[in-house]
């Protein structure tokens, strides 16, 4: 079931093989360029016809469900939801509490006065991904950093069921969250409305969310493009590795890579495993397991995505883990806080036998949205921070003109910038003519 590695006998470009994401091979970035350039020459036309195709969903009135529909979701949600949707959100909150850019004054040169000022971006569209299950943990994830951010529009967008609208549990989380600016409209061509602000919908300063390898691109795509929305992160198909010793519990390990499997038939998970024979109890536990999961199709397809990586000591399991660098990182060896200490790249990291990643993905506290196909090498998940932005503030007395101006003149001249040096220059010698 899963592909098996001896990680010592591999080489480097094995290794690459070894950890290509399944979505890398797809033409999604050539699709998605296509649909952004086509919404940005034709504007609303091109998104009703890519909606109207892909979705069977185009109201001539537009994509916004109105709040009558958010209303009406939110009082038919059963209380046990609604207080599950709350009670997530509550930790979600607590957790992003902490984080922020603040304020801050410093005195860099004797009457040089330099600050830096913290602002929420103006707009901020989230995309909450439907695919073959709604995921209303997306949606907490990503409004609650933005509220404490203070983003004053927030505008969601998420991809409707063929030909009914909106997943009404999306609907009605959106609504107990205070978000009333809901969009039903997904894939490629809805973060190109939302990138251009066509048909309807707001031009948004920077769109987060995962979604598959088709919203991806077109993220990516859209960051790079001049008056185009900034992106959060690479956040395509979901993934996970599982690290196990031998004590670890195979049952455990096996519904681990069976939580992220169910997500996507492009969805990947490694097994890092002591030995081979673990290795066999793990495949019958996920075969055990596998006969009792409504969406066994789908992680069937993904396990054959899959690998399992045999090393011979905890110093490969590390190297294996730093060299796949996970979405989701879970540990069950013997000190998993240890073996985490000596990993650096990983998106979210999932300690012991009690820590499902399923618990991260919905209430414990840390952000889901993380960065997927290697991208946690340079990137982490969504905080506050990715919701605002710095503006620096420079005031010069004539005291500071006066400290400042040597250095400031010497390095123009040696740059060769010479209204840069006479710039400092002319400020210095009033400042000094001040003092005589």
């Amino acid at each position: 079931m899963l592909t098996r590695v001896i990680w010592n006998r591999t080489g480097a470009e094995e290794r690459a093989r070894l950890f290509e994401r399944p979505a890398l091979g797809s033409d999604a970035f050539e699709v998605a360029r296509g649909i952004l350039e086509d919404v940005a020459r034709r504007g609303d036309a091109a998104v009703r016809t890519y909606a109207e195709r892909l979705d069977q969903w185009a109201p001539q009135d537009g994509f916004r469900v109105p709040q009558a529909e958010l209303d009406a979701a939110e009082a038919a949600l059963e209380q046990e939801d609604r207080d599950a949707i709350l009670a997530a959100a509550h930790a979600v909150r607590n957790f992003h509490a902490e984080q922020g850019y603040r304020d801050y004054t410093v005195e860099t040169w004797p009457g040089a006065t330099a600050r830096r000022r913290a602002m929420p971006i103006d707009v901020a569209g989230l995309y909450v991904p439907a695919g073959t299950a709604p995921l209303v943990s997306t949606l907490i994830m990503l409004a609650v950093p933005a509220q404490i951010a203070g983003v004053p529009r927030i505008a969601v967008i998420a991809p409707p069921r063929k030909g009914k609208g909106v997943e009404p549990t999306v609907l009605a989380a959106a609504k107990l969250l205070g978000l009333d600016e809901v969009y039903a409209i997904g894939g490629a061509h809805g973060v190109a409305a939302l990138g251009y602000g066509v048909a309807g919908l707001p031009k948004a300063d920077k769109i987060f969310g995962p979604g598959n390898a088709y919203v991806a691109a077109a993220k990516a795509i859209l960051s790079q493009t001049p008056g185009g929305a900034a992106a959060d992160l690479p956040a395509g198909p979901s993934e996970v590795m599982v690290v196990a010793d031998d004590a670890a519990d195979a049952d455990l390990v096996a519904l681990d890579l069976l939580s992220q499997a169910e997500h996507d038939t492009l969805a990947q998970v490694i097994l890092v495993a002591g030995s081979e024979d673990f290795v066999d109890a793990v495949e019958t536990a996920l075969e055990r397991w596998l006969a009792k999961l409504p969406r066994a199709g789908t992680a069937r397809a993904a396990l054959s995505n899959s690998r399992a990586v045999i090393c011979e000591d905890e110093a490969e399991m590390v190297e294996a883990a730093d060299a796949y660098a996970s979405e989701h990182l879970i540990v069950q060896t013997e000190d998993p806080n240890a073996f985490a200490e000596k990993v650096r790249h990983a998106g979210s990291i999932f300690l012991g036998a009690w820590t499902p990643e399923a618990a991260g993905d919905y209430a414990a506290g840390p952000n889901h949205a993380l960065p997927t196909a290697g991208a946690a090498r340079a990137y982490g998940g969504v905080t506050v921070e990715m919701f605002q932005k710095t503006t620096t503030l420079l005031e010069l007395s004539a005291e500071g003109a006066r400290s400042i101006a040597p250095a400031v003149e010497r390095l123009a001249a040696l740059e060769g910038l010479d209204a840069h040096r006479l710039a400092m220059a002319i400020r210095r010698e009033r400042a000094e003519g001040e003092t005589s």
